[in-house]
């Protein structure tokens, strides 16, 4: 029987890429687990891991659950709390820890592709994605995130997680104006939305990070590539958070580059 098990919840939840990266650094270093995808939907949590017995150390939350992870869980840590939802949890001895591996794992993936300075950003869409992208960028040193959104009253959740970082100005202008500012521009929307004046908006910034992974490349991707500007991907997101995660689920550093191949090898299997 399987020691130690994990999973990733949401839903939907069959397109995660998150069992294959998992697999491949239990592999990788021997560790006898297992992992897998788990349709949750909304509402349903807290039933579901109240469940669970003492063999599952782990979870990866993703859509609609982050919010729910949060509120269920018996520890909090800072990050979450100011990201407004966890995409971790992980048993303690006491309960239910949450955490929120997106904000590091972005901070990570940046930094990766890029070692310039970060003093503003512009982040184009204004959904939960948006707000962790955010706070990592902030940390890593924006004082200024301007978000470009369809709509202003839909993006006030993600005004309100960036502006609980002390110091950050924020200001919502509309998607269709194309007004990028900062070193770095993060697109957080679907690659079919990606007109060609926002495309071309972002010539000028210092690095390109391309949240989606799935289709690859996006036309802001692409264009990016072929300008030769420093570029992250959304795999890269996904495997540093990963990372964190696999080691917060067996007290071992993931392996970056295996959970990487995994994720690259699944993705042109589609």
């Amino acid at each position: 029987m399987t020691s130690l098990r994990c999973a990733v919840l949401g839903d939907p939840i069959s397109h995660s890429l998150s069992p294959a990266l998992h697999r491949a650094g239990y592999a990788a270093l021997g560790i006898d687990a297992s992992y897998d995808a788990v349709r949750v939907p909304a509402g349903e949590l807290a039933g579901f891991v109240s469940g669970l017995d003492a063999s599952w150390r782990g979870l990866s939350v993703t859509a609609p659950l982050k919010r729910e992870a949060l509120d269920y869980a018996d520890e909090v840590s800072d990050r979450a709390r100011l990201a407004g939802g966890a995409n971790t949890l992980v048993r303690t001895a006491t309960g239910w820890a949450a955490d929120n591996t997106d904000l590091p794992g972005a901070m990570a993936a940046v930094r990766e592709r890029y070692d310039g300075p970060v003093s503003a950003a512009t982040i184009v869409g204004a959904g939960a994605t948006a707000a962790s992208t955010g706070l990592a960028l902030a940390e890593l040193g924006a004082r200024t995130i301007r978000l470009l959104a369809r709509d202003r009253a839909r993006a006030a959740e993600t005004v309100a997680a960036l502006q609980r970082h002390p110091g950050l100005e924020v200001d919502v202008v509309p998607i269709d104006c194309a007004a990028m500012i900062g070193e770095v521009v993060v697109s957080t929307i679907p690659a079919a939305a990606q007109t060609e004046a926002l495309v071309g908006s972002t010539a000028d910034a210092a690095v390109v990070f391309e949240v989606v992974y799935d289709p690859w490349p996006t036309p802001l991707a692409a264009a990016a590539r072929d300008r030769e500007q420093p570029l992250v991907s959304g795999l890269d997101l996904l495997v540093h958070q990963a990372v964190l995660q696999f080691a917060m689920f067996t007290g071992q550093e993931g392996p970056l580059g295996a959970m990487r191949s995994a994720g690259e090898s699944a993705l042109a299997a589609r």
